[in-house]
């Protein structure tokens, strides 16, 4: 199939790989950019892929905890503009207010806001303030104790990335310090057991490829792989990976030595997973002057 200049383009910018190497990792792979990503891997030609430059949608996620209930909510706007409205700000605390006696989206949206349903309430934003919103997600976690960080917060309890971390003991100072940790660091999930096993076999696949090119007998890949392996789950798992506050511990080992155990956490972040359409400002411009 014929390779574009925008797939091309789109693949650099996930891998960092080199035009030429791009364009001949979607061509053996037929255009499909997830195989052209492994390909380049297992070439060492790109790191592990970076996510979409182009995640842009605006809002908010305010953060609730009570007790050891804690509740995240995304609640979506057209700009950014928007999200630094009073106005935006004190209806998406309401909302979070009313997703700790929900545990899932679709009650959220019906669950009573003043008087309201939280869905009435929004569309009647929409029509006050002129732009189209949503309740994206909302998400929760239990535990001993809850501990909640905003990052940048806009206002308090809520800004573009929240986090939220369960404890089976009390010790909210460091709890503070995992919640900062995890928006900085982005785990995947709290521990080996929890990761998605699509994603390991893929990992694992990718690095025995890559240890195939290498040249070296089979019981000496196995071993390789089992150290690379290793090394992947401290990176990408909240558990194993180095504790930012204190590099020479893992988190986990920090947990102990603060004499708590992190039974789960969530981060939240405003626009995860949503591309936003680019289009260029002529194309734009002769877009609105066609009608």
């Amino acid at each position: 199939m014929a390779i574009t200049a925008a797939q091309v383009k789109e693949l650099r910018e996930m891998t960092g790989a080199g035009m030429m190497d791009a364009k001949k990792a979607l061509t053996e792979n037929d255009g499909d950019i997830e195989a052209a990503i492994d390909w380049l891997r297992t070439k060492g030609l790109a790191k592990a892929a970076k996510k979409s430059g182009r995640v842009a949608a605006e809002g908010l996620v305010a953060v609730k905890v009570d007790g050891g209930r804690g509740v995240a909510v995304e609640v979506n706007a057209e700009t950014d503009f928007v999200a630094k409205n009073a106005d935006f700000q004190s209806m998406v605390s309401g909302i979070a207010d009313a997703a700790l006696g929900v545990s899932d989206i679709d009650a959220l949206k019906q669950a009573d806001m003043g008087g309201k349903t939280v869905e009435a309430t929004v569309t009647d934003a929409i029509a006050t303030i002129g732009e189209n919103m949503s309740v994206r997600r909302m998400a929760v976690v239990e535990g001993g104790s809850v501990v909640s960080y905003v990052h940048n917060a806009a206002a308090p309890g809520m800004g573009k990335i929240g986090v939220l971390v369960a404890l089976s003991g009390d010790n909210e100072a460091f709890g503070k310090q995992v919640a900062m940790h995890i928006a900085a660091a982005n785990p995947q999930s709290l521990g080996e057991a929890d990761l998605d096993p699509a994603v390991v076999e893929r990992e694992k696949n990718v690095l025995t490829e890559q240890a195939r090119e290498s040249g070296k007998p089979d019981n000496v890949i196995e071993k390789m792989i089992v150290g690379r392996m290793k090394k992947f789950f401290s990176e990408v798992t909240l558990l194993g990976q180095a504790f930012v506050i204190d590099p020479d511990n893992t988190v986990e080992q920090a947990a102990k030595n603060a004499g708590v155990e992190i039974t789960g956490y969530i981060r939240m972040e405003v626009g995860e997973g949503i591309e936003k359409k680019e289009e260029d400002f002529a194309a734009e411009v002769a877009k609105t002057m066609g009608g």
